[in-house]
């Protein structure tokens, strides 16, 4: 029997082959078997829909410049990076998971968990600034709740990064350059950015290591624009007389004026990352991680508001079209922002490929320091200082701990089993200061949130070739979580909340038949139980009475069923991937009013049922010399029953377009010079569970988008490589709330050694 390659074993073996020939992926009836002593998160066999992509195509077909960008092409995955250097925005959507639910995939990073699950949403994003672009090797991704060695939050994907491990001396240096012209409203202006990253690394006897260094100094364009409805506006003369507003409509197609720019970041971010491992034996390896991230970046407003002098205005009453208004002293808001975070990694796994190998990790993410800061007074004098507020976060992080086993009692079978505990903290307070530059708190905290969760899980699945043309992976997961230390607090009171502790078993079935010698077919099942973060349940305010106003310690965890069918077909020089997936969630998560309370409540809330359901096609192939890969996805999500916001029902799950494509075309003209030509598609979506955000081209509203990207790389020698590249060519202007960049031109110039 010939065995049939999928297309993320058909990739990596391509890439991989030569120079780590014993560490390629092998494919066998639609599930995987990781070999060889390269670290990674997944487990050794994987029972459903797995992409990836590699070094070699990053640094070919990618403009990239933080390590989401590898993830740009993948069928229906979506990162919300809005410039570069995004770090509390960048959230993941899956097929059935918007860029509002980032607590609904996974992602590692050499088996070091990434996901920020201390809240669920924007400003949850996974901390990509621990892994740049010049040390991946590949990432590999699994889609949907499959593998009983993830918990709840895999509903949507897992990403795990591999990075480098050098067998020999290395040395590599990249410095990148962007430039991106942005014109939108009242802005017309020029936003650039600068990178640059050095590694260094060896292999002597059994120690081998790797550090690397990177920087990045990015200024991104803005990103909200105060605004005031024509509505609300007071007909008459009162107020300053202003020109320059900008009139436009909102996501609801309601007139309004738009005042100016705000949230206009220029960040710089400097990564340290050290990686240690030792060899024991030729199958026993120990690595120790270390990740160091720092963040300063500065937030600055614009108005676009003129008095009758010329002079600026951000402050006061005024008078726009014989309409008045009044501007609030933090409408224009300022903002700085300095974090240090920190991660440790320890890895001791075996690889003897016998009859039983183990692993036990551990990891650390740390808040070392965690503040921003900004002014309570208006412009311009806030620029100078001034009273403010500091939000501090500092010792907030989570730590997790896993061991696992893998046991091979004869041909017929591999038994994977393993415990896993993650624990997450969240210590945030915000205190008034003297000084919002600088100045050290005074008095107590205006608000305050606090609490912990944590979960310890056991899982078990067996990978069973019950015939010879037949595999089946059988598994279950139990999970017990324990949510303790709540609080939320104002300046005058604070309200602890009571324990939680809850248990739940989530199945999962897989099943892959070897049609022929260029079919596979398989269908997956897996239930997912996706625990309320820390955030959801305390982050929250109190009124006079102290009681909560926008949190709910009593949430339920979302509960889905997730199915998926697929066929995988081998071309001569491709593969072909047909995939039908649906998936019922039950009490899902979201910021929505309840209508059945009075005074009605907006708050995080159970939303009685979503039900999606969709078809994903997935193709590869080389023709007259270029490299293809394209995806198409069509999606239906609906909400099914929301008691609590009937107007919802029947409407689309927030985030989710019906449509999705990507494309890329590559042609490698000689073993120095290739260029690359890609696309992304996304229809229309909305932002609002009851659909009411019918215009997706304006601030705060969600659009479709249509972008090409390019890219022609050339080597000139072994060590030396260049790069110009142009990401949205097309110059489309379009949204998901913030404007995402407009045509941003790159370049690049590498060195390896």
């Amino acid at each position: 029997m010939k065995t049939t390659m999928s297309p993320l074993a058909l990739a990596l073996l391509a890439a991989f082959a030569a120079a780590h020939a014993e560490d390629a992926p092998q494919h066998q009836l639609g599930t995987v078997t990781i070999t060889g002593n390269r670290p990674t998160s997944l487990p050794t066999q994987i029972p459903t829909t797995i992409e990836g992509i590699t070094r070699e195509e990053i640094e070919r077909d990618i403009n990239a410049t933080d390590a989401e960008d590898a993830l740009k092409y993948l069928p229906s995955l979506l990162v919300r990076k809005r410039y570069i250097g995004d770090y509390n925005h960048a959230v993941l959507s899956t097929r059935a998971s918007g860029t509002g639910n980032s607590a609904r995939s996974m992602v590692y990073a050499d088996g070091i968990l990434l996901s920020n699950y201390l809240g669920n949403g924007a400003s949850f994003a996974p901390r990509w600034g621990m892994v740049s672009p010049e040390e991946i090797e590949r990432v590999d991704v699994l889609y949907g709740p499959f593998s009983a060695a993830y918990g709840g939050n895999s509903v949507g994907a897992v990403v795990d990064y591999v990075t480098r491990m050098p067998t020999k001396f290395e040395a590599h240096a990249k410095l990148t350059l962007t430039h991106q012209p942005f014109k939108l409203y009242g802005t017309n202006d020029n936003y650039d950015g600068k990178q640059g990253s050095f590694s260094l690394g060896d292999r002597n006897g059994a120690w081998s290591w790797f550090v690397d260094l990177n920087r990045t100094d990015s200024e991104g364009q803005p990103l909200t624009f105060p605004t005031r409805t024509l509505a609300s506006g007071k007909a008459g003369t009162a107020g300053t007389p202003v020109t320059g507003a900008v009139s436009g409509v909102d996501r609801t197609n309601n007139p309004w004026y738009l005042l100016g720019t705000a949230t206009q970041y220029h960040t710089v971010q400097d990564q340290f990352k050290a990686k240690l491992a030792y060899d024991f034996s030729p199958t026993m390896r120990a690595t120790y991680t270390f990740g160091l991230w720092r963040n300063d970046s500065e937030g600055r407003p614009t108005t676009y508001l003129r008095d009758a002098a010329g002079q600026p205005v951000y402050f006061g009453a005024i008078n726009i079209d014989g309409r008045s208004y009044s501007l609030g002293k933090t409408d224009f808001n300022l903002s700085n922002e300095d974090l240090q975070h920190i991660m440790h990694g320890l890895t001791v796994k075996t690889n003897t490929k016998g009859v039983f190998d183990w692993e036990v990790a551990a990891s650390l993410y740390d808040y070392n320091k965690d503040q921003l800061r900004a002014p309570v007074n208006e412009l311009p004098g806030a620029l100078s200082g001034g009273k403010g507020r500091l939000v501090n976060q500092g010792g907030t992080g989570w730590n997790t701990l896993s061991a696992r086993g893998v046991w091979r009692p004869d041909a017929a079978h591999v038994a994977e089993f393993g415990y896993q505990r993650e624990a997450y903290k969240l210590s945030s307070k915000e205190t008034p200061t003297d000084d919002w530059i600088s100045g050290a708190t005074v008095g107590d905290p205006t608000s305050r949130f606090a609490g912990k969760t944590e979960t310890n899980s056991l899982y078990a699945q067996d990978m069973w070739k019950f015939a010879p043309q037949w595999k089946t992976v059988l598994g279950a997961r139990f999970e017990h979580w324990h949510a303790h230390d709540g609080l939320t607090g104002n300046a005058t009171t604070a309200k602890p909340h009571p324990e939680r502790s809850e248990n739940y078993v989530s199945p999962k079935a897989a099943l892959a038949y070897q049609a022929s010698e260029d079919w596979v077919l398989k269908a997956s099942l897996g239930r997912a139980v996706r625990m309320p973060t820390v955030s959801e349940l305390y982050q929250g305010g109190l009124n006079a009475a102290g009681q909560l106003t926008n949190n709910d310690p009593n949430l339920k965890p979302e509960k889905s069923w997730t199915t998926e069918l697929s066929g995988e077909h081998k071309l001569a020089d491709g593969y072909l991937r047909l995939t039908a997936f649906g998936e019922r969630t039950a009490d899902a998560l979201y910021s929505q009013t309840n209508v059945l309370v009075a005074p009605m409540v907006t708050n995080i809330q159970n939303v009685d049922l979503i039900r999606t359901k969709g078809l994903e096609v997935s193709y590869a192939a080389k023709i007259l010399g270029f490299d293809l890969s394209s995806s198409l996805t069509w999606t239906d999500s609906k909400i099914i029953r929301n008691d609590k916001a009937p107007s919802s029902v029947g409407k689309w799950q927030p985030r989710i377009p019906e449509w999705r494509a990507t494309g890329v075309a590559t042609y490698e003209f000689n073993d120095k010079l290739s260029a690359t030509l890609a696309a992304r598609y996304s229809g229309k979506q909305y932002s609002t569970l009851d659909n009411s955000d019918i215009n997706g081209f304006a601030y705060q509203g969600s659009s479709k988008y249509f972008t090409a990207d390019t890219r022609v790389r050339y080597r000139f020698n072994q060590q030396w490589s260049m790069a110009l590249g142009v990401d949205n060519l097309n110059n489309y202007q379009y949204w998901n709330f913030h404007p995402y960049p407009q045509r941003t031109y790159v370049a690049e110039l590498k060195f390896d050694l």
